[in-house]
């Protein structure tokens, strides 16, 4: 598959973090997420109870983070992306109990002016 030899061709080049964007949805023909597990992402977390940003996706390939963006980030400003990109960049690993915690504020409220981070949007 073309995704999966595109992400092993990074990882040899030495990026510390992959972001990957589309195919993470329900739809079958998505097929981001297997291309993933095919190059060898490993404690793949898939979903958040957060909106907007419910499809999520975390996960490792040997030493390299991994996010998959949710589509939703292409309409709005604020997404679970913006909640877990400082952690990722902090070497903070995000765990599936972090991500559950998450539901609690994980609902953007959408302000007409969006102060984030200073509101309750992931809490």
């Amino acid at each position: 598959m073309a995704i999966a030899a595109a992400i092993a061709s990074l990882i040899r080049k030495g990026v510390d973090l992959l972001v990957t964007t589309a195919g993470l949805s329900v739809d079958p023909d998505d097929v981001t997420r297997q291309a993933l597990i095919d190059a060898g992402a490993t404690d793949l977390v898939y979903g958040a109870p957060i909106i907007p940003g419910g499809m999520l996706l975390l996960a490792r390939i040997g030493g390299v983070s991994v996010i998959g963006v949710p589509a939703c980030a292409l309409h709005f400003k604020t997404t679970s992306f913006d909640l877990v990109l400082p952690r990722v960049l902090a070497g903070d690993p995000v765990t599936r109990p972090d991500i559950a915690a998450m539901g609690h504020g994980g609902l953007c409220l959408g302000c007409k002016t969006c102060t984030f981070p200073k509101c309750p949007f992931g809490g």
